[in-house]
């Protein structure tokens, strides 16, 4: 005899994994929803340590963590529910196609699957995947309004060509730059010895590129840090996981010390939310393989969850 009097409970660790145990909708001609999540199993670009095709299925399953079906997520905080179930329709669209050792299909298939989200006034959200998978993405936009891009990122990928390669995971924010649509970009979190040379620092700047590391980020605090993006904008936002500090995300194939902390990138994703209007997001590099307390997968899933909490939350209080 069943424990309940109708329905199914669908508790986290039953049944099949979706992102947020969310409705699946794999026929990408009837999507009905405010948020589609796509995943981009993709990381042929990877440099150094492979493993980021496994980065969406990890985080789906972290994801499980916040689907206790409390039809939203009370934050005490804030006193606010966000997500209510009645007001945000969620759903998981499945996969890209990704055609491993062809960059060339795997591109134009991901762009393809995000055109499809965009066609159907959802709102796309990519789980990568290595960051190679931010270049279709973007590329999908092009018949949209325009965009400003909005990186969280240890890396500023901004290399032309290096070794023939133009389109891996050092390169989306170079080819993001070069796109009509796309206004500018501001580049958060960027440290260390860098994926781009100096040149490559320049060409950004000179293309009027934002460019802050994570200390001069904490110099200027989370006011400055919005200040740095022009207010009333569409925005696209791009996480790298590694643009968090390594001791709470090592799940990542480049982990790079002195990063952003759960907070400081909360309270500006935050303040984005209200400043103008978020209507992209991925979220790539997850490398489970690196990680086995599953942490990283768990932190780019509350990432995620909360960032869409505060950007539908801001556009009801527009609408009244």
């Amino acid at each position: 005899m069943n424990t309940y009097d109708s329905g199914r409970l669908n508790l986290p660790f039953v049944g099949h994994c979706t992102f947020a145990k969310s409705p699946v909708c794999l026929d990408w001609d009837r999507i009905e929803a405010d948020v589609a999540v796509l995943g981009v199993p993709y990381d042929m670009g990877t440099q150094y340590r492979p493993g980021s095709r496994f980065g969406p299925r990890a985080i789906r399953d972290a994801s499980t963590l916040f689907s206790f079906g409390h039809g939203g997520a009370y934050d005490h905080e804030d006193d606010v529910v966000y997500l209510p179930a009645d007001r945000v329709r969620i759903v998981d669209v499945g996969d890209a196609d990704i055609v491993h050792t062809d960059t060339v299909s795997s591109h134009r298939n991901t762009e393809l699957a995000v055109r499809k989200i965009l066609a159907s006034g959802a709102m796309p959200v990519v789980l990568g995947g290595d960051h190679a998978i931010n270049i279709p993405c973007v590329r999908a936009f092009a018949d949209e309004d325009p965009i400003h891009i909005v990186q969280i990122d240890a890396h500023l990928d901004f290399v032309d060509v290096r070794h023939g390669v133009s389109e891996g995971h050092g390169n989306p924010m170079r080819r993001a730059a070069e796109q009509t649509h796309v206004t500018g970009l501001t580049q958060l979190g960027i440290r260390n010895v860098s994926s781009t040379a100096r040149e490559g620092y320049e060409e950004a700047r000179r293309r009027g590129s934002q460019i802050r590391s994570v200390r001069q980020c904490r110099a200027l605090g989370t006011r400055g840090m919005l200040d740095l993006v022009p207010e009333g904008a569409r925005y696209y936002v791009t996480i790298d996981i590694d643009g968090f500090d390594p001791s709470i995300a090592p799940g990542t194939g480049t982990p790079s010390h002195g990063g952003f902390l759960y907070w400081e990138v909360m309270e500006f994703l935050q303040g984005l939310s209200k400043r103008g209007d978020v209507v992209g997001i991925d979220l790539v590099e997850v490398a489970p393989a690196y990680d086995p307390s599953g942490v990283t997968s768990i932190l780019a899933a509350q990432v995620l969850m909360n960032f869409l909490g505060y950007i539908f939350h801001e556009r009801q209080l527009r609408a009244g």
